[in-house]
């Protein structure tokens, strides 16, 4: 019996440990000076770009791959329309 109340206690102190962890507050972070934003924005937009130019990488490849499969020449003019009759 004496070893059921020790187990309880214990884990009666593990849940409200617990509960008291989760509604704990972190301190606020430090407010970032203007050069930290400025570089940061910086870094931003060149890894936009850089992701932009590599989308527009991949889509050239696969309009490549696609017409080269479909037996379209790249060079080609469509053919032109045949004359209606009347």
């Amino acid at each position: 019996m004496k070893k059921l109340g020790i187990v309880a206690a214990l884990a009666g102190g593990l849940v409200i440990g617990s509960l008291a962890g989760l509604h704990a507050k972190l301190p606020p972070p430090p407010a970032k000076s203007d050069a930290e934003k400025a570089a940061e924005a910086e870094k931003a937009a060149a890894a936009k770009a850089k992701e932009a130019e590599q989308v527009g990488k991949a889509h050239d490849k696969a309009v490549a791959n696609y017409k080269k499969n479909k037996g379209i020449a790249m060079d080609a003019k469509p053919p032109a329309a045949a004359p209606k009759k009347k």
